[in-house]
C-alpha cells in the first residue's frame, strides 16, 4: 500500500483510513509505504525513487496487488504495473471493490456494476498485447475491421446504457414512493454521515430492525426504509442510507444518485457523527460536500453525536440554539442511551407547533383519551367532581385540533399560539 503526504494533507489521519479501507476490501496488508512529495509526477504518480522502493518492498513480500491511496491515471496505473509486475489499483478502484463486496439488492448491484464499469471505460487498454489483430466479417473484405478494443468498448457502452435506463427505472419508483408519503402527510428522515459513524446501528435501535451492522467501512450499501414512532405520537419515515468517505469516487456518486435523493428528498437530515472521533470535524465538512454536491445542502439537519459511550464522562443531552430548537442530540445507538430525547428532538424539528397544551375531555369522550394514552404523548392527568379529565398532552396543534374533530370534541382555544417548548 503506498499513501503519499502532500502539503495541506493529514498523513496520519488518512493512512489510518487506507490502512481500513483495504481490510475491509479483503486484503492482507503486507506493507504500507509513505512518502512525502510538493506535487505527483506525470508518469509514476510517485515518482522513479519512490517507485523502485515499492517495487523492491513488493518483490520481497510477494505481494499480488500495489494499492496507491490516490487518484492515478488509466497510463500511470500501466506504467505502474510494468515496473511492479503485478496488479495497480488506486484509492477510486478500492472503494470500488469494497462496493462490490457488499452490494446485496439487486438496485445496489446494478448500481455498483454501472460504477465499475464507467470506471472501466478509461483503463480498457491495460494488460491488451492482441490490439493488432483485426476481425473481418461480410463486408469487410480487405477492410480494416474492428479492433478488439474497439468491440470491447462497444459491448461496455451498450451494458452502461442498459443499466442506466434500469436505474431509472428504480428512479421512478423511489420517486414514487415519496410521492405517497408525501400525500399521507408522513415526514421522511434520512439518516447520512460518515462511513462507520453507527448509522445502521442508530437506525435498528430506532426502528426495532435487523440491519445488517458492523465496525467496518460501508459495512452497508442498500437503503432500507422504515417507520419510526415519535415521542408526540406522530409517525415518520426513516431512511439509512449509504455512508460518505473523503474523495468518494464520482462515479459512485453518479450511480447512487436514485439512492442519495432519499437524502435530498428528505424534511430532515440526521447527520450521524462517531462522537469519539478525533477527526469528527474533517468528517462533518466531508458529509457537508458530498450533500452540497447531490443538492441536499438545503434541506435541514440535525446532528447526531453517537458513540457517547466509548467517551469517558460523556452522557445523553440535548443541545439547542438561542430559540429552543434542537441542534445536536449525543447519543449511544448501541446501549439506548438518549434514544427518546432525539426522537422528542426530531419531532420537535419535524412539528415546530409541538407543544404542552391542556384539554379537558367529557366522560364521553373515553375513546379519544384511550388513543391519546396509546399515542404515548399524555405527560398528565386529572378529573374534576364532574367526571372531566384534565389532560396535558404533548402533540403537534394540528394533529390535536384534527383528533378532537375526528372525537367530535371542541379543539382547544388557542389565544396566543402554542406554548413555548
Amino acid at each position: 500500500m503506498v499513501h503519499l503526504e502532500f502539503p495541506g494533507t493529514d498523513f496520519d489521519a488518512d493512512r489510518i483510513e487506507f490502512v481500513e479501507l483495504a481490510r475491509s476490501a479483503g486484503l492482507d496488508v503486507v506493507g504500507v509505504i509513505g512518502g512525502k512529495r510538493e506535487r505527483p509526477d506525470a508518469g509514476t504518480y510517485a515518482g522513479s525513487g519512490k517507485v523502485d522502493e515499492v517495487a523492491l518492498a513488493a518483490k520481497a513480500a510477494g505481494a499480488q496487488l500495489v494499492v496507491f491511496n490516490h487518484d492515478l491515471s488509466p497510463s500511470q496505473e500501466r506504467n505502474l504495473e510494468k515496473r511492479f509486475e503485478c496488479r495497480v489499483i488506486n484509492r477510486a478502484g478500492l472503494i470500488l471493490d469494497i462496493f462490490a463486496r457488499r452490494a446485496r439488492s439487486h438496485e445496489g448491484k446494478l448500481q455498483v456494476e454501472l460504477a465499475q464499469l464507467n470506471h472501466m471505460a478509461t483503463r480498457l487498454v491495460r494488460g491488451w498485447t492482441h490490439l493488432e489483430r483485426q476481425k473481418g466479417g461480410i463486408g469487410l473484405r480487405g477492410g480494416m475491421g474492428e479492433t478488439q478494443l474497439e468491440i470491447d468498448r462497444r459491448l461496455l457502452r451498450g451494458r452502461v446504457d442498459t443499466l442506466k435506463k434500469q436505474l431509472e427505472a428504480v428512479k421512478s419508483r423511489r420517486a414514487q414512493n415519496r410521492h405517497g408519503r408525501s400525500k399521507s402527510d408522513i415526514p421522511t428522515v434520512s439518516l447520512v454521515g460518515y462511513t462507520n459513524a453507527g448509522k445502521s446501528t442508530l437506525f435498528n435501535a430506532m426502528t426495532g430492525d435487523a440491519t445488517f451492522a458492523s465496525n467496518q467501512l460501508f459495512a452497508t450499501l442498500d437503503t432500507t426504509v422504515r417507520r419510526v414512532e415519535l415521542k408526540s405520537g406522530e409517525t415518520a419515515v426513516l431512511a439509512d442510507t449509504v455512508g460518505f468517505i473523503r474523495d468518494l469516487p464520482h462515479d459512485l456518486i453518479a450511480a447512487f444518485r436514485a439512492t442519495l435523493e432519499e437524502s435530498r428528498e428528505a424534511d430532515l437530515l440526521l447527520h450521524v457523527v462517531d462522537a469519539g472521533d478525533p477527526e469528527r470535524g474533517a468528517r462533518i465538512e466531508q458529509v457537508e460536500a458530498v450533500l452540497k454536491e447531490i443538492g441536499a445542502d438545503e434541506v435541514p439537519r440535525l446532528q447526531v453525536y453517537n458513540k457517547i459511550d466509548l467517551r469517558e464522562g460523556e452522557t445523553a443531552h440535548v443541545e439547542t440554539d438561542a430559540d429552543g430548537v434542537p441542534q445536536r442530540v449525543f447519543v449511544s445507538a448501541r446501549n439506548g442511551e438518549g434514544l427518546e430525547a432525539l426522537r422528542d428532538a426530531i419531532a420537535r424539528r419535524l412539528y415546530p407547533d409541538l407543544a404542552d397544551e391542556t384539554l379537558v375531555l367529557p366522560p364521553r369522550a373515553a375513546k379519544l383519551r384511550a388513543q391519546l394514552f396509546s399515542l404515548h404523548v399524555v405527560k398528565s392527568e386529572s378529573i374534576d367532581e364532574e367526571g372531566n379529565c384534565h389532560l396535558v398532552v404533548r402533540l403537534p396543534a394540528a394533529r390535536l385540533d384534527r383528533l378532537c374533530r375526528e372525537a367530535g370534541i371542541t379543539p382547544p382555544v388557542r389565544t396566543s399560539g402554542p406554548a413555548v417548548h
